[in-house]
Parts: C-alpha cells; sequence; structure tokens
C-alpha cells in the first residue's frame, strides 16, 4: 500500500472521529484537567505551556487531515455532479469542470445564469411560472476568455 493511500485511510478515520460528539467530549475533559489542576501546579509557566503546546500541536496537524479530507470531498462531489451533467439530456457540455476555471471567467458565467433568475423573477410578479427551461446561450458562456 502506498503512504498516500495510508495517509487518505488515516485522514479519513481521524476526521470522522473528530467529528464525533466523543472527540468533543474528550477535549472538553482534557480542558477541564488541566483547569482543575491550575492550583495544584501554582498555575504556574509549565502548566500553561503544556495546554498551549498542545493545542498549537493538534490544530496545525489538523488543518493537513482537514484540507486532505475537503480536497477528496470536493473531488468526488464535483464528479458526481459532472456525471449527472453529462447523463442529462439538454445539458450543456461546457459547464463541466468548471472549477478549474479563472475567478473572472467564472464570475462572467454566473453573471449570466443570474440574468436567466432575474428573467424568471419578473415572469412570476407577472404571474408566469418559473418552472421549465429557459434556453441558455451557450455561445455568450463559451465567448468568455476559458474557452479560446
Amino acid at each position: 500500500m502506498k503512504i498516500s493511500d495510508l495517509f487518505v485511510t488515516f485522514s479519513k478515520k481521524v476526521s470522522y472521529f473528530t467529528g464525533h460528539p466523543a472527540a468533543f467530549v474528550t477535549a472538553l475533559g482534557i480542558v477541564a484537567v488541566w483547569g482543575i489542576t491550575g492550583p495544584v501546579f501554582e498555575f504556574n509557566d509549565t502548566w500553561q505551556l503544556v495546554i498551549n503546546t498542545g493545542t498549537t500541536i493538534v490544530t496545525f496537524l489538523m488543518v493537513f487531515l482537514i484540507q486532505s479530507t475537503q480536497n477528496r470531498d470536493t473531488t468526488a462531489i464535483q464528479l458526481k455532479l459532472d456525471e449527472l451533467i453529462r447523463v442529462t439530456e439538454g445539458a450543456h457540455l461546457v459547464l463541466m469542470d468548471l472549477e478549474e476555471l479563472s475567478e473572472s471567467d467564472l464570475d462572467g458565467i454566473r453573471e449570466h445564469y443570474e440574468k436567466i433568475a432575474r428573467l424568471a423573477r419578473k415572469d412570476v410578479k407577472k404571474g408566469k411560472s418559473d418552472i421549465g427551461r429557459r434556453e441558455v446561450d451557450i455561445t455568450q458562456i463559451c465567448l468568455h476568455e476559458a474557452w479560446k
């Protein structure tokens, strides 16, 4: 098994555990024990350093585990959405893989869809239905820098 596979397995398990209520209760217990032991250690610098160092290390490591899990989940969601676009009759395949575009390209495409939404709201105000498909001028979307 590759190291990356081991890391994925490890990060999934840690992510699952740390998202569980038992992990919160455990962390709360550790902080409570630390707080209760304050008078025993006369609230000295070492006593404070223990919690500061521990929480810093845990936070630092959790950032990487959480990011790994989030990246994997986001990729899976994007692939599922791409598959839905691919198999939906009438869907524009150029909309697959949009997450790879620049922010300005995404803004241009978003503006186009916001225009469609504004038109639909106007229709609703006039008593018309907004159910159904309003045709998208895909040539306008494809004219953005992303497809040149």
